[in-house]
């Protein structure tokens, strides 16, 4: 169980630094080349909080290999979790303001732009706040269980539900 659970936990840390260097790398060298003016504020104003998650849930998933199923977290990795749980929110917030700041005159740079914020938003709500990733054929009915995220359940012993069936899947 516990090699499965890591080799688990490997490919969802390697999978989120993966889309995390395809996001930089995609819009480095596909989108900002063809934007004009501030429209690369707005674009990484989404794009850095989006950024910020994602390697921290790259990172939260490669750190708890060393201690799954045995002991809890280190307490430094708690508190650095507990502070970003609070900065990621910032963040978002910081970039939504640069975003309307420096809107983007052309459409599909602006829906390109609050597609990326709101997927950011999306993925900070679950790591922290409540479970929203499942698989798709069970999506849409085991999201409205409410599910505590396992990296809030492994690092602060939170729940939002009852529910024992957060161990069936560390996803989230």
């Amino acid at each position: 169980m516990r090699e499965r659970l890591r080799r688990t936990y490997l490919n969802l840390g390697t999978g989120e630094l993966t889309a995390t260097a395809v996001f930089v790398i995609g819009a480095v060298f596909a989108v900002q080349p063809k934007l004009i003016g501030t429209e690369q504020i707005a674009l990484w104003a989404a794009l850095g909080p989006l950024v910020l998650i994602l390697l921290q849930a790259g990172c939260y998933w490669l750190l708890a290999r060393g201690w799954l199923l045995e002991r809890p977290a280190p307490q430094p990795v708690v508190s650095l979790y507990r502070v970003l749980r609070i900065l990621d929110p910032i963040a978002l917030l910081a970039g939504l303001i640069l975003i309307v700041a420096f809107w983007p005159a052309r459409i599909g740079v602006a829906i390109l732009v609050v597609a990326i914020w709101l997927f950011g938003l999306v993925e900070y709500v679950n790591y922290y706040v409540v479970r929203l990733s499942y698989p798709l054929a069970r999506w849409f009915t085991e999201v409205g269980a409410w599910r505590t995220p396992r990296l809030v359940i492994d690092l602060f012993g939170e729940r939002v539900s009852p529910s024992s069936s957060d161990r069936r899947s560390p996803r989230g």
